[in-house]
């Protein structure tokens, strides 16, 4: 199944993609794909060097980002309203690599639909354009159960990722699809079409959970 929970701080989006992961790895859950947008907040993957955070605490207090280290691989990068974020907890059906490699795929196509063509670079775990990322991946694993997943940029402000070091790359420019002059998609659209074409990518059918019975962390909608 596949359900949009709107906007919600990262916090309590981790705890329940924690509590799917058991589920599924218990055999008692099924396969669940969570779409959404985040309160602002700059993360941190386990690789992570806390210096790439560039703006000190004070400036992010005021600006109202928060900063959370998890469990994903990667570096830093932020999240913030406008940006489209994925979840996939589902098992592995091979490698992490073929199943970043296979969101990669399913969200190229659909901005294809809108006329961007996005490019996967596996050394750098991002879809590009040209030379702008506009996609950022990173996930966990655990007993071949993943979760964390992509956030795309669709009318973003792309400005606070000039308070990080994007994944740990110097010199990257950010982009996002309203910043390509493309007419930015409502969230929910966008997140539909890509569980359409995500499915078949990770070897599931996702189903669109309106009812949210096991999704609920009290979103906005």
């Amino acid at each position: 199944m596949w359900c949009w929970l709107g906007r919600v701080p990262f916090a309590p989006a981790a705890a329940l993609q924690e509590r799917l992961r058991a589920g599924v790895v218990a055999g008692t859950g099924a396969e669940t794909l969570l779409l959404l947008e985040h309160t602002p907040v700059i993360t941190l993957g386990r690789s992570a060097e806390p210096s790439n955070v560039l703006a000190p605490p004070a400036d992010l207090a005021r600006r109202g980002i928060d900063v959370v280290r998890t469990t994903r691989g990667g570096d830093v990068t932020y999240h913030g309203p406008g940006q489209l974020v994925g979840y996939p907890i589902v098992r592995l059906r091979s490698g992490v690599v073929a199943h970043m490699t296979g969101m990669a795929c399913a969200i190229a196509a659909v901005l294809k639909n809108y006329g961007i063509d996005a490019r996967w670079r596996r050394e750098a775990a991002g879809l590009w354009v040209g030379d702008a990322k506009i996609c950022a991946f990173g996930v966990h694993v655990r007993r071949r159960v993943t979760m964390h997943g992509f956030a795309l940029n669709v009318a973003a402000d792309v400005s606070p990722f000039d308070l990080i070091v994007p994944c740990g790359i110097a010199g990257v420019r950010t982009t996002s699809i309203a910043a390509l002059g493309v007419a930015p998609p409502p969230l929910e659209e966008l997140a539909a079409a890509i569980a359409d074409r995500l499915g078949p990518e990770v070897g599931v059918t996702f189903t669109r959970d309106d009812a949210r019975a096991n999704c609920n962390v009290g979103a906005d909608h």
